[in-house]
């Protein structure tokens, strides 16, 4: 009962080690091709993560996905619950969901 201390602070021995670490890992090709409009770092994240020279086929994908997620509609949940065809499906989550809230599974 005297070593809890040692145990709780167990976790900044991981917590330095991700803290050194983090600087020298490589950006998302997708953060700086969508967020940071970069594409030349973006092509270089790719060659490094694919290994191959030629990556013009994966920024042209994630450009097409993007343009997709862009033209997507967005339905508020008043809509979802009025369309009949998805109102059984989502009563049926909230209420598992509050089930396992109440009966203590997620705590297991």
């Amino acid at each position: 009962e005297s070593r809890w201390p040692f145990l709780f602070g167990a976790i900044i021995v991981p917590s330095l080690i991700q803290v050194v670490i983090l600087p020298f890992l490589p950006e998302s090709p997708r953060y700086l091709l969508l967020e940071k409009q970069n594409r030349s770092k973006a092509e270089k994240a790719f060659q490094r993560f694919l290994g191959k020279d030629d990556v013009s086929h994966e920024i042209e994908e994630v450009l097409a996905e993007s343009r997709v997620q862009r033209n997507t509609k967005l339905v508020s949940i008043v809509q979802l619950l009025r369309t009949r065809a998805v109102r059984w499906q989502i009563v049926t989550v909230v209420v598992t969901m509050g089930c396992y809230q109440l009966c203590g599974l997620n705590a297991v």
